[in-house]
Formats: C-alpha cells, sequence, structure tokens
C-alpha cells in the first residue's frame, strides 16, 4: 500500500438516477465510478438483485477491483447496503450494526488492508437521518476497534446536513481535511449540503473535493466526494 492514497464515497442512490423515479440504471452510477481514478472507494444505497446479474461484481471485474458489501436491510429489488471496492487485496472484513431506531436499519462495513507500508482499516457507512440517533451512531462507531487499532479512514454518507453533535464528535476526535468548508454534494444537480465526508485516524486528509461531471450530476441524487489521505508511517518504523 502506499503511503498517500485516494478514498472517495458515493451513494449511488439504489441505481435510480437523480430523481429517484426512473427505472434502475447501474450503468450510469457504474460509469461514474469508472471515470474517477480512486483507490478505495465507499457506496452506499447499493443494490445488489437477489438473481441474475450483479453490476456490482460485473463492475469490479471490469475495472479488477476488490470488492466487500454488507446488507443493511431487503429491498423489493435486492439486497440493500454498503460496499466498499479497492485496488489493494481486503485481508479483513466485518459488519457493525449500528441500528439504533426501530424506524431506520442502518450499517457501517469495516475493511482492512494491509501491504508493504502497513495496514489500514476502512470504515464506510449511511448515518441516521435524526440528529440523537445519528449522534449515538456516530459514538458507536468512534469507539470501535476498527477507528482505534492503527490507521484508518471513516467514509461515507453522513447526513449532517448542518453543524450538529455527531459532526461536533468527528470534528473533535478525528482529522479533517484542510480546506476551509466541506464540499456539497447533495443534490447532485444543484449541490447546496455536504453530506458526504471523509475523516481520519492514524493519518493525514490533505484535501477533499467532488468529482462533478456531467455524467455524475445525472447518474444519483449525490455527488462523489474524494480525499486524499496520507497514511502516518507507524512510530517504530519511523524510528528505525
Amino acid at each position: 500500500m502506499k503511503r498517500e492514497i485516494t478514498v472517495a464515497s458515493y451513494n449511488v442512490h439504489r441505481w435510480t438516477g437523480l430523481n429517484g423515479r426512473a427505472q434502475p440504471d447501474p450503468a450510469r452510477a457504474c460509469f461514474v465510478i469508472s471515470e474517477m481514478d480512486f483507490d478505495v472507494i465507499a457506496l452506499q444505497e447499493v443494490i445488489r438483485p437477489y438473481e441474475g446479474d450483479d453490476p456490482l461484481e460485473r463492475l469490479c471485474d471490469e475495472l479488477g477491483l476488490h470488492l466487500a458489501f454488507a446488507v443493511s436491510r431487503l429491498h423489493r429489488s435486492g439486497q440493500l447496503g454498503n460496499a466498499i471496492l479497492s485496488r489493494f487485496p481486503i485481508s479483513a472484513v466485518s459488519v457493525i450494526d449500528i441500528s439504533l431506531s426501530r424506524i431506520e436499519q442502518r450499517s457501517a462495513l469495516a475493511a482492512q488492508f494491509h501491504g508493504p507500508s502497513g495496514n489500514l482499516g476502512v470504515v464506510a457507512t449511511h448515518l441516521s437521518l435524526v440528529d440523537r440517533t445519528r449522534h449515538r451512531q456516530v459514538q458507536a462507531l468512534l469507539d470501535h476497534p476498527h477507528l482505534n487499532a492503527g490507521p484508518a479512514v471513516l467514509v461515507g454518507d453522513l447526513n449532517a446536513w448542518r453543524r450538529c453533535r455527531a459532526s461536533r464528535s468527528l470534528e473533535e476526535e478525528m482529522h479533517r481535511h484542510n480546506n476551509v468548508d466541506w464540499p456539497a454534494t447533495f443534490p447532485a444537480a444543484r449541490p447546496m449540503l455536504a453530506l458526504d465526508r471523509i475523516y481520519a485516524r492514524g493519518a493525514d486528509v490533505e484535501s477533499v473535493s467532488t468529482h462533478d461531471t456531467r455524467a455524475a450530476r445525472r447518474a444519483s441524487d449525490h455527488l462523489p466526494v474524494a480525499a486524499k489521505v496520507h497514511v502516518k508511517e507507524p512510530a517504530g518504523l519511523a524510528q528505525s
């Protein structure tokens, strides 16, 4: 694994395009993913059909990516959940249940990568729309071993559309980017809200930007967000 990697997050809106009323067409979001130059990308609201062709598997085969997936809930069209796509082999995967409300079923997907430069953990999630629940979810993730066992990034659709207890906790306890403001990602046609974010521990988020192309503005109601992340050398290795 390189010291500087690119990490991205993309809510693909169940493959239903900008307004959510179109017939699912995975090709639109898959094209956006293919035009991005990334090392690791987290996807939210991914639908994997119960039977037949799986667009996510086909995309990973075409791009030579490793895949991890976690089901958040069952949808009439298939399994709905979070995915992590990576250029690096994935050495371990686990699912973190953060369904702290009877109304919303939510989860986080944690993956571990190992390379010559050391380990990196990635936790990908899609948080609640409710402030109080979202704050409890953030606290559960911040306390989880996957974000406390070496360099790690927390990435996803955090639904923090305004400054709230959840976003304050993240910015107090994790490294955020050096930009002045988070880039707006929602709604894709005219972005106003910074719902999609990338934080790090044991690593520095060098910069954050949206992947704003014509295709991205039509493929989903969110634009992808991407960051350059510098993974710090372990203390023992730095001294040797």
